[in-house]
């Protein structure tokens, strides 16, 4: 199954979005964050949010899909509060590798979706992220049209295009 990484684009061409932090947990520092990758917040780690940089100094599991994690300099809840909500970014630089037929959400969007024959279909405008991961494509027309990132429909990105084997009506834009 190809698969593309939970990452949207980020505004800035040299970092991209690493998660948000969520509340304070517990008494000594610690956030909750739901994490883009959480290989990002192992410890020591560096995260920036604008211009200020945040040291991963500890970072844990927490529940089914988040982290709990300690930055270095708070050490107590009221210090853990100033941080909520703020975005946290990494440097592109640092993004991880991925596995074969996994793409990062920003070399997808923009790409030329075409039909096997070499027929435009439209343009990749999204990332739909779920169970399965979905390309929307936007047709000429203005539809908008979810395909499933499997391999039996899509094939991998070349020269600024994407091949997509779609079953007949998907892209009929009378229906």
């Amino acid at each position: 199954m190809k698969k593309a990484s939970k990452l949207a684009s980020s505004s800035s061409t040299d970092h991209v979005p690493a998660g948000r932090i969520g509340r304070p947990h517990g008494l000594h520092g610690e956030v909750t964050i739901l994490p883009e990758d959480p290989r990002w917040f192992a410890p020591g780690s560096q995260l920036w949010a604008d211009d200020r940089c945040f040291t991963v100094a500890s970072s844990q599991k927490y529940r089914d899909r988040g982290l709990t994690v300690r930055f270095e300099g708070i050490s107590d809840r009221p210090g853990a509060e100033t941080l909520r909500g703020i975005e946290l970014t990494v440097a592109m630089s640092e993004r991880p590798e991925l596995e074969a037929g996994e793409y990062w959400p920003e070399d997808l969007v923009g790409l030329s979706a075409v039909d096997p024959s070499g027929n435009a279909l439209g343009e990749v405008v999204a990332i739909a992220y779920g169970p399965q991961d979905r390309l929307v494509v936007q047709t000429p027309e203005g539809a908008r049209v979810e395909v499933p990132f499997v391999g039996d429909l899509v094939g991998d990105p070349k020269d600024g295009e994407i091949v997509i084997d779609a079953p007949g009506g998907m892209f009929d834009t009378d229906a």
